[in-house]
């Protein structure tokens, strides 16, 4: 990558350097505490912290997972190109993670479920959704959110250290996966709720710096409109397509709300797109959810998810206003135009806005508080890399591995989470050079474009399933099908052709193309719903004694329910049952033998193994008398009066605040 800042304005001096390392050794301190606190060697212990997390690391949790490095550079970047529209996204989550903490949780933890597959296996029976959930999730996972995750977090280190894009990403990599391997969910929590604090203080540092450096709030309102390139005069006219809006800022760049035809983020997409997404995002997704199922309660679960909708008020103010700012003092950089100049400036030829907030970090702040920025990006690159890796470890043991082998043991289960989490690891380090030539001027945009093609069929199944009891699993499963079709039909042509830019324009038909993806995800999601509801109406419906605590309408059932998937688990409790007796005998035979001494000579090499993943000394006969359904039992669900009151004010309270915020600025 060319372009790369000089020595003066890096991120190389003994100040940042310390304060970097400073940060690194206050992260790995947190895991390893959280590593020998919690109760790692059982499946709950380990993937849900026991069911032991307070609301304020489950509401931090959440918040440091869903803000990624993606969302510095991207928000920022999107903000630099067209304004604070991007910034909806950001608080339309503030009412969806209502729904989350009050609808679709208390049903997960009723069902007694871990995964979102787990939860769908239950409510429709037979093996296929789940299974195609897990699949479309796991590589979601890896080829979207770790590769955009990588691509973003190598912009900010281009730009901050010039250094070796390898070298860096492996040794985040590296470190990431050491803590999310041996600490399990605890340790990501722990550890998520420092990165929130060190997030949020560099961001509110960084922007009172670039509100001085501009003159203030309105001095961005008077600057940001004439924020244009000066070298736009070089362009070829016979060689480029170019118009003034091209190089000219958006004159709705202050507005949330823009035209429903013509705006770069239509309103009713922003409103009606965004949320679907949103609902698919914060609602069904197993990185986010995980964290809510460790809670100790449903009250601390509405309550976390009220302290992350307070902390979702922030990236306007953290990052889109910055990336803004960053367009007005360096105009020729930021809104670069002329691609010859862009590919010198940041190695890409469609634009360079990507680089609004790594330039303003090298070039506004003081030597210790830029290597502080780039902690902040470190945190929230391996924070929301820990995340995806956590709970794709959850998803590939508990949905995929029991199924190839049912009858594995609770130790075994946990060594192949943890064997999965260094083979992403493994696939990511192996996907960098696809990130890196697969750069794009707006990479928020390819984020939530993504999104609308592929997540309103998973959102329209999961809405459905919590709260219409009609749903059967042959209208779920063609529903899936029928709108992943759909999906495809879209977003492979538009990949095909390119997404294009205004120097560049898209080849690809007005009929495929044409419809804007956040109007195009309304559409799939009426769809999908038609569908499903069509075709469970069409076939046999399941029959109430199968859903009592898995919809809605029946989550304070006390009825026996019997488990459309009962006798599938039975053949595994008894797989897992002969297998304990196998290692019961195994383990008299070992007794008796003469082997014995040998092996207590390793005894103490043994139980420091045993240690970092997650297993006490007596592991062994722990195991054999452990069932692993223990995560199985069904929570309670029941709040204290007083503080039920406390959390739904602060409900009010927070979506009158959400309320006031689209107002001010739509």
């Amino acid at each position: 990558m060319e372009g790369l800042p000089s020595d003066e304005t890096s991120v190389k001096n003994p100040a940042d350097i310390s304060v970097i390392i400073g940060y690194f050794i206050l992260v790995i301190s947190v895991g390893i505490w959280s590593m020998f606190r919690g109760n790692r060697g059982t499946v709950g212990g380990y993937f849900l912290a026991g069911r032991t997390m307070t609301w304020w690391p489950v509401g931090a949790s959440l918040f440091a997972s869903n803000i990624g490095s993606a969302h510095f550079v991207g928000l920022a970047g999107t903000g630099a190109a067209s304004g604070i529209a991007v910034g909806g996204f950001e608080w339309i989550a503030l009412f969806i993670v209502l729904l989350l903490g009050w609808l679709f949780v208390p049903v997960y933890l009723t069902a007694g479920v871990i995964t979102m597959p787990q939860y769908l296996k239950k409510r429709f029976g037979g093996r296929r959704i789940s299974l195609y959930l897990s699949i479309i999730s796991l590589f979601l996972y890896i080829f979207t959110k770790i590769s955009v995750d990588m691509f973003s977090g190598a912009v900010f280190i281009q730009q901050a250290l010039g250094l070796n894009i390898y070298v860096a990403v492996i040794s985040l990599l590296s470190i990431t996966a050491l803590y999310t391997v041996t600490g399990g969910l605890a340790a990501l929590m722990y550890t998520d709720t420092v990165q929130t604090f060190v997030i949020i203080a560099g961001a509110l540092i960084l922007t009172a710096f670039s509100f001085s450096e501009v003159g203030g709030y309105s001095g961005l309102l008077d600057k940001y409109s004439t924020a244009m390139p000066s070298n736009f005069t070089s362009l070829d006219p016979h060689r480029y397509n170019i118009s003034s809006s091209c190089y000219t800022p958006r004159e709705d760049a202050f507005s949330l709300l823009r035209d429903a035809t013509t705006g770069d983020l239509p309103w009713p997409g922003v409103l009606f797109g965004t949320a679907i997404a949103g609902i698919w995002y914060w609602c069904t997704d197993q990185v986010i959810v995980q964290r809510c199922l460790a809670a100790r309660s449903i009250t601390h679960v509405k309550a976390g998810c009220i302290l992350c909708g307070y902390l979702k008020v922030l990236p306007m103010f953290l990052m889109v206003f910055p990336g803004m700012i960053s367009r007005v003092l360096y105009p020729d950089e930021v809104g670069c135009v002329v691609p010859e100049e862009c590919k010198k400036v940041c190695g890409t030829e469609v634009g360079c806005s990507n680089i609004a907030y790594p330039k303003l970090v090298v070039s506004v702040l003081p030597s210790g508080l830029r290597g502080l920025m780039l902690a902040v990006m470190l945190a929230a690159l391996m924070s929301s890399l820990a995340s995806v890796f956590n709970s794709s470890s959850t998803l590939f043991t508990m949905d995929i591995w029991t199924r190839i082998r049912p009858q594995a043991s609770e130790s075994e289960l946990i060594i192949v989470g943890r064997v999965w989490v260094l083979c992403i690891v493994a696939v990511s380090i192996c996907w960098i050079p696809i990130v890196q030539a697969a750069q794009s001027g707006q990479l928020f945009d390819y984020i939530q474009a993504v999104s609308s093609y592929l997540a309103p069929p998973i959102a329209s199944v999961f809405l459905l399933a919590v709260f219409v009891k009609r749903v059967n699993e042959t209208g779920a499963f063609w529903g899936l099908i029928g709108g992943l079709m759909m999906g495809l039909c879209r977003m492979l042509p538009e990949f095909w052709y390119g997404t294009g830019s205004c120097i560049f324009p898209s080849t690809c038909p007005v009929l495929v193309c044409g419809v804007h993806y956040l109007h195009f995800a309304i559409i799939l999601f009426l769809c999908t719903s038609v569908l499903v509801l069509l075709v469970s109406h069409c076939t046999e419906p399941i029959d109430e004694q199968h859903l009592h605590r898995l919809v809605f309408s029946l989550r304070h059932s006390k009825e026996e329910r019997k488990d459309l998937d009962s006798e599938q688990e039975e053949s595994g409790r008894r797989a897992r049952r002969e297998a304990r007796e196998k290692m019961r005998e195994k383990m008299r035979e070992k007794h008796n033998s003469d082997a014995l001494a040998a092996q207590q000579d390793k005894s103490t090499f043994r139980r420091m193994i045993g240690r970092l993943c997650g297993q006490s000394g007596s592991s062994q006969s722990h195991e054999e008398e452990e069932e692993p359904e223990a995560f199985e039992k069904m929570p309670d669900i029941s709040e204290d009066p007083g503080w039920k009151h406390v959390v739904d004010a602060n409900a009010l309270i927070m979506m009158s605040v959400a309320v006031f915020m689209w107002g001010f600025y739509a």
